[in-house]
């Protein structure tokens, strides 16, 4: 089996030949580029290596400018503070932070919305025919019932803090139906209520309503708190992308010095060859040296060019603005080192400054307000339900002939009472007379006639009142839904908890870091000063003895380049150290109160030009 994959292998890598047709042409093998080859090549691996042409070619020999591209014009000096105040009022970062505050400020209306009276007012109006069902629901001559109903219902309700709901009404109608029963034709009614629910046990000391206005508030805090911290981020970058550029500047006059001595260095070994006192080799070391050295300066200006972009990007929020095409040169003059903190008042003042804690607090007031509300909601409920009206009518009497069953009736009282009156005349002396029927008082009180003013009259007069008062009970069994939540709130509250020990020890760590790299960094620039000084006084020194012909040019071109790179760690040095205050500022949280950041202020500077670029 072994063999038949080996064989399946093999004939699965084979390379076949190729056909004559579509050979490729045979490609040179590369010769050694040696000054001299060894002897033997014994114990050497030579694989073939091919002859490939260079990967770029430039056509001139010229060097290109050492402009930084997309600059124009003089110098422009810009001062660190200046640089941080354009930051704070431009930065895009800190505009999205200010929007995301007045977003937070928004929301807190519109929970604040859910405690609102909401008024309705339907002006309504019907009209209705039905068929005769009976003679108690029948028109004038048993025929069909017609009604127009015209009025108006006015309606308030809200919620209270305390979780209750009310509803405030009121309405008035007019009506008119032919209907042969009803004693008013047309009659107007009108009311005026009000019904209030109270919660007892769920919903009375937190509801949804409370918890979405807590948060809501919160929320408000936390996005100030993010704010801020943005801020302070982007105060660091601003700082530090400042004092690169600054060593970046000073790291091309570096460059360009250690250019012009190798220049001068191969000038003189020029005028020495022509004097035959030195070798024509000397020449072509020192112009390697200057090609090198060239190389260096362009690479400086490149990573000029690059942190102008990065600190443009960071001060700016037009892409529009003249200042993109300034040459950019830091100006704020040299500061002295401050003395190294204790690490106590370093933890110190990131516990109370940081905006990190203030975000935590936030976020653990939150917990709290979900807690609360997840524990109530395993309450059961309990609803007290109130409510009181007061109603109003009048209207105009009809005549009691129109109801049927009451014509009937007063006909057959008035038969009767006509038999009482002969009984009455046809008896005997001395027998007591027979007393008439009465009609039932059918005649209408006169609160009850008149129009829509009566009727309210009335209904302010208190003659038609209506209490309600009910209890609503009720739980579901078990309530695993609320119990979960409410066990997910505490669990996360213990989340915030230990995040705030995390955070705590965080900060510890970083400020024992923060201080250790700044201990570092001032014994770096100590050490580094004294490279460089003593670099100076050797490579001198190298000088004159080259110029009184006790040393080479490969040793005075050693002592410059020398020189250059322990000015180039001594510059690295100093601008660590300028970067490790502003970590140790951001650590303590000091950043802020150093540049007075006023949180309504970030990020408000109008956006300019860019409006207008949008389609």
């Amino acid at each position: 089996m072994l063999s038949v994959l080996i064989l399946a292998f093999a004939a699965a890598t084979a390379t076949p030949a190729p056909s004559p047709a579509t050979s490729p042409a045979p490609v040179p093998l590369a010769t050694p580029g040696m000054i001299a080859t060894p002897a033997s090549t014994d114990g050497l691996v030579l694989p073939p290596a091919p002859a490939i042409a260079p990967i770029v070619h430039v056509p001139e020999n010229l060097l290109p400018s050492g402009d930084v591209v997309g600059t124009s014009g003089p110098f422009v000096g810009l001062s660190l503070e200046d640089a941080i105040g354009m930051a704070l009022a431009r930065n895009t970062d800190l505009a999205v932070s200010q929007s995301n505050r007045r977003i937070a400020g928004w929301q807190l209306v519109a929970a604040e919305g859910a405690y609102d009276v909401q008024l309705m007012l339907v002006p309504n109006y019907s009209y209705e025919k039905t068929p005769p069902l009976s003679l108690f629901a029948a028109g004038p001559g048993g025929g069909p019932v017609q009604q127009i109903t015209e009025g108006v219902n006015a309606q308030a309700q809200g919620q209270t803090m305390s979780g209750g709901h009310f509803t405030f009404g009121s309405n008035a109608q007019r009506l008119d139906s032919n209907n042969t029963t009803n004693s008013f034709e047309p009659y107007y009614q009108t009311a005026l209520s009000l019904m209030y629910t109270q919660p007892l046990l769920r919903g009375l000391a937190i509801d949804a309503q409370r918890r979405q206005l807590e948060v809501a508030r919160i929320n408000t805090d936390l996005s100030s708190d993010n704010a801020l911290l943005q801020a302070s981020t982007t105060i660091s970058a601003v700082r530090n992308a400042y004092y690169d550029l600054l060593a970046a500047w000073k790291n091309v006059a570096i460059q360009e010095d250690a250019l012009l001595q190798a220049r001068a260095q191969s000038e003189s070994n020029n005028r020495l060859v022509k004097a035959g006192a030195a070798a024509p080799v000397d020449v072509v070391e020192s112009d390697t040296q200057v090609n090198l050295l060239q190389d260096n300066v362009f690479s400086a200006i490149q990573n000029v060019a690059t942190l102008q972009n990065q600190l443009k990007a960071l001060i700016l929020n037009d892409p529009a603005d003249p200042v993109w095409t300034a040459n950019l040169v830091p100006v704020t003059p040299q500061f002295e080192a401050p003395p190294e903190p204790a690490l106590d008042a370093v933890v110190l003042a990131a516990l109370r400054t940081r905006p990190e804690i203030a975000q935590l607090r936030e976020q653990m007031r939150s917990a709290d307000v979900d807690v609360r509300f997840t524990k109530d909601q395993t309450k059961p409920q309990l609803d007290l339900n109130v409510g009181a009206s007061e109603n109003g009518f009048a209207g105009q009497p009809t005549s009691l002939t129109q109801n049927l069953f009451l014509a009937e009736t007063i006909e057959e009282f008035s038969t009767i009472n006509q038999l009482i009156a002969r009984a009455n005349a046809t008896a005997p002396a001395g027998t007591t007379p027979l007393a008439p029927l009465m009609l039932p008082a059918l005649s209408s009180p006169p609160y009850t006639i008149g129009g829509l003013g009566q009727a309210w009259a009335s209904m302010f007069s208190g003659r038609y009142p209506q209490v309600q008062a009910s209890i609503t009970l009720g739980f579901p069994i078990r309530n695993r839904a609320a119990v979960g939540d409410y066990h997910v709130a505490l669990e996360q509250r213990r989340q915030l908890q230990i995040r705030e020990v995390a955070l705590i020890q965080r900060i510890q760590t970083e400020s024992r870091n923060a201080l250790q790299a700044y201990r570092a960094a001032r014994s770096r620039v100590i050490a580094a000063t004294a490279a460089r000084q003593a670099a100076e006084i050797v490579a001198a020194s190298e000088l004159r003895k080259f110029k009184a012909g006790n040393s080479t040019t490969f040793l005075v071109l050693q002592r410059q380049v020398d020189l250059a790179n322990d000015r180039d760690r001594e510059l690295q040095a100093q601008t660590d150290l300028a970067k490790a205050l502003v970590t140790l500022d951001q650590v303590t949280g000091n950043v802020l109160s150093r540049n007075g950041v006023s949180v309504t202020q970030v990020g408000s500077a109008p956006l300019g030009s860019v409006l207008k670029l949008t389609p």
